[in-house]
């Protein structure tokens, strides 16, 4: 497993919804960089929204990341 940054993974539109910099699968659900989403808006059942001060545990598995959960703050 890696840690990445939310911000390496996802990119905040002016509009405040995010756009995934890379196609990510998140509990089965494959979402390229062409999709924007925003709040209250949930990928797999997880609102991104909520967790973009926290780091991405994930998996590349080709050209796709596998979204495996999120870090805690402070750890």
């Amino acid at each position: 497993m890696t840690r990445y940054r939310f911000f390496s993974v996802f990119k905040e539109n002016p509009d405040g919804t995010l756009t995934p910099l890379r196609a990510i699968n998140v509990n089965g659900v494959i979402v390229g960089p062409g999709v924007s989403f925003g709040s209250g808006v949930a990928l797999g059942g997880v609102n991104f929204q909520e967790y973009k001060n926290l780091d991405i545990a994930g998996e590349d598995q080709g050209s796709v990341l596998v979204i495996k959960g999120f870090y805690q703050s402070g750890v």
